[in-house]
């Protein structure tokens, strides 16, 4: 439980830390420039998959076989990733320029330098996370992220506040010989860099292993990772395609209608900043699962060597939701909290789409626990087909009604994604390694929490805030909480003080 709680802890403090500097963001600059990061950053999470290929997973599996020595299946990992990502940072450097006219940031090859180096960084940093979390290093592990977190925040408030403010003050020479406001959103990344270089610093300690490619064991591995390949970019085009797809489709409509350019570029990027800002919104409850997802992974290989770990993994899947749902109804009946999240109003006309991308993100969480199914029984080529599946869905919905629908099109394609390879892991699961999930209860939370939030007032979410709405709408959650406690007394009476559980039934 102790480690359960540091992973947990240090990677919800990080990503919130991380997350409240999207107001900043916002404030700092336009939706379009906004629109701008949102892009860049979904182009990172595609790369990272790309350039780690399932290896986090694959060094925790070989690592727990006992057929194969952990010091020699570390140092092959980390000898296959230093060589293609040294490969992938020299390609961008030398075809900078190219990559980015394909953006349409032609005036800003350095982007495409600096997030090459940024991603590069993070996946060789990957392992050695990994071999932290493996030898159960869960303070090393937390020293590590929140650190990087703590400098990315610093260098963000030191250029985007401090030297904003400052810049051109004649007394601060430094602020002026630093600072250069035509950079604009380049400081972001430029903060993102420095963190990268950092924490990589950081990792330099446990990669003092004897590099190696075993020529059999490297064989073994790719076999084991190439379906996870497939799973992380497969699963990473639901998450992020649609950010870059946006963009390209709105501006390419824009100009068939007679825009400029210029013009029509801006708007697209816009829609994408909106889109983009709100989206960080419902990044709530995708932080709990990352969170849960560092001790739960590592947890789920060593329990499944123990008599009931099915049962295990039921009853975690059933607490699981809970918890989840609660997320969902706690952000999708405070919109008119949440909206303060982005301060310009501009931004508030995108709210629409959160408690959609909310229930795609509980979706994601169950599919999640699922999957463990597929990799316990080493039959990962079906973790590739059903990411594949969800990615088809989410390309043919994005292309088809985006056009028509905006980010509201991409919204539900999220949902929709990820609600079908939940659905499909499901039954494929129970086939090749049944677990005895509580579908009624599952299925009685959900529906229960799904009829909360249409019992909601629906307000106008760009009015002014209600008092009384916030009060109606906490005691829909308080409904919730009763429903849980009612169904779940036997549990309450094993983990509460008999006092408490007395009162509770």
């Amino acid at each position: 439980m102790g480690q359960t709680l540091t992973y947990g802890a240090s990677s919800i403090i990080g990503r919130t830390l991380n997350y409240f500097l999207t107001p900043l963001f916002t404030s700092a600059y336009t939706a379009a420039e906004f629109g701008v990061i949102t892009e860049m950053y979904a182009y990172v999470a595609f790369l990272v998959v790309m350039l780690t290929y399932g290896m986090e997973t694959t060094y925790f599996r070989f690592s727990n076989n006992e057929e194969h020595n952990t010091k020699n299946v570390y140092g092959n990992v980390l000898s296959l990733l230093i060589s293609t990502t040294t490969i992938f940072i020299l390609s961008a450097f030398v075809f900078s320029q190219d990559i980015a006219n394909s953006l349409m940031f032609p005036e800003n090859p350095e982007y495409i330098i600096w997030f090459a180096m940024i991603v590069g960084l993070d996946a060789l940093g990957s392992i050695p996370l990994a071999r932290l979390r493996q030898e159960n290093r869960a303070k090393k592990f937390a020293l590590v992220n929140l650190v990087n977190i703590g400098v990315f925040i610093s260098m963000n408030l030191f250029f985007l506040v401090y030297c904003r403010l400052n810049y051109q003050d004649n007394t601060n020479w430094l602020i002026d010989m630093l600072y250069n406001p035509e950079i604009g959103v380049g400081y972001v990344f430029i903060s993102n860099l420095i963190a990268s270089v950092v924490k990589f610093s950081l990792l330099i300690p446990q990669m003092t292993v004897k590099l190696q490619l075993n020529k059999e064991l490297v064989l073994k591995m790719l076999t084991y990772t190439y379906p996870l390949l497939f799973v992380g970019l497969a699963g990473i085009i639901n998450e992020t395609l649609d950010r870059a797809m946006l963009k390209e489709m709105l501006f390419n409509q824009n100009v068939k209608l007679g825009m400029l350019p210029e013009k029509a570029l801006n708007l697209a990027q816009t829609q994408l900043g909106i889109y983009g800002a709100n989206y960080k919104i419902t990044m709530v409850i995708s932080m709990a699962i990352q969170a849960y997802r560092y001790a739960a992974e590592p947890f789920f290989f060593k329990e499944a060597k123990e008599k009931n770990a099915k049962k295990t993994y039921a009853l975690i899947m059933n607490f699981f939701v809970v918890v989840v749902c609660l997320m969902f109804l706690g952000v999708a009946l405070n919109l008119q909290i949440f909206r303060y999240f982005t301060p310009k109003e501009i931004y508030w006309q995108g709210l629409a789409v959160v408690p959609i991308l909310l229930l795609a993100n509980v979706a994601l969480g169950i599919y999640f626990n699922q999957s463990i199914w597929y990799k316990l029984s080493n039959k990962t080529i079906y973790g590739a087909m059903i990411s594949v599946v969800g990615a088809l869905i989410t390309i043919t919905i994005n292309l088809a009604f985006i056009p028509l629908y905006g980010y509201m099109a991409s919204a539900w394609a999220t949902l929709i994604c990820y609600g079908s390879m939940m659905v499909i892991s499901y039954f494929l699961g129970q086939k090749h390694y049944p677990i005895p999930y509580n579908l009624r209860k599952i299925g009685l939370y959900v529906t229960v929490a799904l009829l909360l939030f249409f019992a909601r007032y629906r307000q106008d979410l760009t009015g002014d805030f209600s008092w009384g709405v916030l009060g109606y709408h906490t005691l829909l959650i308080l409904i919730f909480i009763g429903v849980v406690a009612f169904f779940e007394q036997k549990t309450l009476k094993r983990v509460l003080p008999s006092k408490i559980t007395k009162k509770l039934t």
